[in-house]
């Protein structure tokens, strides 16, 4: 491991305690302001990389884009479908039709009536294999349900065609981000990028980019008229930023700093059990198989072995600050395979099993090299979550050559590619209003979201089945078996699920979500 200057291993019953907490020398350095009250301030972990809607890829950058953007229909917290530019859902008798009726007298920023023609454009112009857009729009969204195209029906009514009958299709659709016709037509790609003609609350008033992006209200519902999204990658300078008044609400506050904020007087830490699933990936591309080490995880029961490899419970107890359940799979907990039980710290049962494998220690106690990737600033912790984890796994043999990446620039068009690896450390985001949408990630061998490029058949071949099926109890019985698989000889090794600490400041009134989405909308002045 190449880092040990920045992150120097005690024992693990020490594990990772040392990081600087220096935010309240830097207040002194900020100072304090007061917020003008018709603006409100975010401060982001991790720079956004476009605007364009087939390109967005993060939650970062899909929770700036959604202010910009509309979409036909929204999801709530608990999976409520909501209405939006659409008051009525429609759905074909084969289940593969999907019929939105608009509201009347919608416009696009760019001063022209939004009409169903707009609407199928916009899945259209995203689908077109011509634009080569890898964003979780076509990536994830079109790839799970087997888009086939769009069509507008009349003005007001669009229909949205699916190859298959799909039971969580009506939620995955809200995941896209409506546009303008007229404008989109006339730009070219690099000016969609960077120039968005939207149909949400807000519209782009500047982006800096590595600095900050600054939205101004065109309609209602927006209680702000301006929010400014700072891009504040330090953790101390942003939990500086919130107590000094600079910024209303802060993401990922990393746990030491939690009392720092909490007896400011001037903000609070907002906790919530989050639904992003952490893990560790293994490469299992033909390409990543030629790489040192790649070999070795082709094999399962090295992959198995290395679950036992990782203190889960210590990262989040000592990385954190909280207990966590450690996963049993893609799926959140709730949902989850109940006959599962979380892979155990044991070290001596990883080494036994990876000399089992064929991979025992070499004179100079290695048993093979691999490359490790990894962004930082985007996650809790991140850095010193994934120092630990390479930490543990050369305890147990491996020689990890670790490399970490800055966010949206290096590693984000890694994971568009699906080339990081052999080993990288990731987070998607989930969902509780269905299990299915956890494992959609995972629907094709070629979905934009295998970062894997895992191939089993026993999990490929009853995607047919559990999304045909109406009964309730088989297509439980399906989740538990593909979940089984999963775990038993899946591509990741589980982590946790990723809990959220907001840093939230006393002026505003707002709540945090349980799935990442910050959503400004109906954030008010205390």
């Amino acid at each position: 491991m190449n880092c040990e200057d920045e992150f120097p291993m005690k024992s693990h019953g020490s594990l990772i305690r040392t990081i600087a907490a220096g935010c309240l020398s830097a207040v002194l350095l900020i100072g304090c302001v007061e917020q003008s009250d018709d603006t409100i301030v975010v401060g982001l972990s991790a720079d956004i990389t476009t605007f364009e809607p087939g390109m967005i890829s993060s939650r970062d950058n899909s929770n700036i884009a959604r202010h910009i953007f509309s979409s036909l229909f929204a999801l709530g917290p608990e999976g409520e479908h909501i209405p939006e530019l659409a008051h009525t859902l429609d759905v074909t008798e084969d289940g593969t039709g999907y019929i939105y009726t608009l509201n009347e007298g919608l416009t696009c920023h760019d001063g022209e009536s939004l009409t169903a023609e707009d609407v199928a454009y916009t899945f259209n112009r995203i689908a077109d294999p011509v634009n080569r857009f890898t964003g979780n729009a076509p990536g994830f969204v079109f790839t799970s349900i087997g888009f086939q195209n769009a069509e507008a029906l009349d003005e007001l009514r669009v229909q949205i065609n699916i190859e298959r009958k799909n039971p969580i299709a009506f939620g995955l659709i809200t995941e896209i981000n409506v546009h303008c016709k007229d404008s989109y037509e006339q730009m070219s790609l690099d000016e969609a990028a960077t120039s968005p003609i939207g149909s949400g609350p807000y519209k782009l008033a500047s982006w800096t980019r590595g600095s900050e992006v600054v939205l101004e209200k065109v309609r209602e519902p927006a209680n702000f008229e301006r929010i400014v999204w700072r891009i504040i990658p330090e953790a101390s300078t942003r939990t500086a930023e919130l107590i000094a008044g600079n910024a209303d609400i802060i993401t990922n506050v990393v746990p030491e700093q939690v009392d720092a904020i909490n007896e400011s007087g001037r903000a609070e830490v907002q906790i919530v059990s989050g639904t992003r699933r952490m893990y560790l990936g293994y490469n299992l591309s033909e390409e990543h198989a030629t790489l040192p080490g790649g070999d070795a995880i082709q094999d399962p029961d090295v992959r198995r072995a290395l679950q036992y490899a990782v203190d889960v419970s210590t990262i989040c107890l000592q990385l954190l600050g909280v207990e966590c359940e450690r996963a049993t799979g893609l799926v959140n907990i709730q949902n989850a395979n109940p006959d599962l039980t979380p892979y155990s710290y044991d070290p001596e049962l990883a080494e036994r099993l990876l000399d089992e494998a064929g991979w025992p220690r070499d004179d100079e106690g290695i048993r093979f090299a691999i490359r490790m990737q990894a962004g930082q600033g985007r996650y809790v912790n991140d850095v010193n979550v994934v120092l630990a984890i390479a930490q543990y796994l050369e305890d147990v043999g491996l020689d990890i050559e670790l490399e970490l990446m800055e966010w949206a620039s290096v590693y984000t068009p890694l994971l568009r590619e699906r080339s990081m690896g052999p080993l990288f450390f990731l987070g998607t985001g989930g969902g509780l209003w269905s299990p299915i949408y956890d494992m959609t990630d995972i629907a094709q061998v070629g979905s934009g979201t295998n970062y894997t490029h895992w191939s089993d058949p026993r999990w490929f071949d009853r995607w047919p089945d559990l999304v045909n099926t109406d009964d309730q109890d088989e297509q439980r019985a399906i989740i538990n078996e593909m979940l089984e698989v999963f775990y038993d000889d899946g591509p990741w090794l589980h982590m946790y699920f990723q809990p959220d600490f907001y840093g939230v400041s006393n002026r505003i009134q707002w709540t945090a979500r349980r799935d990442e989405y910050i959503e400004i909308f109906e954030a008010t002045l205390r």
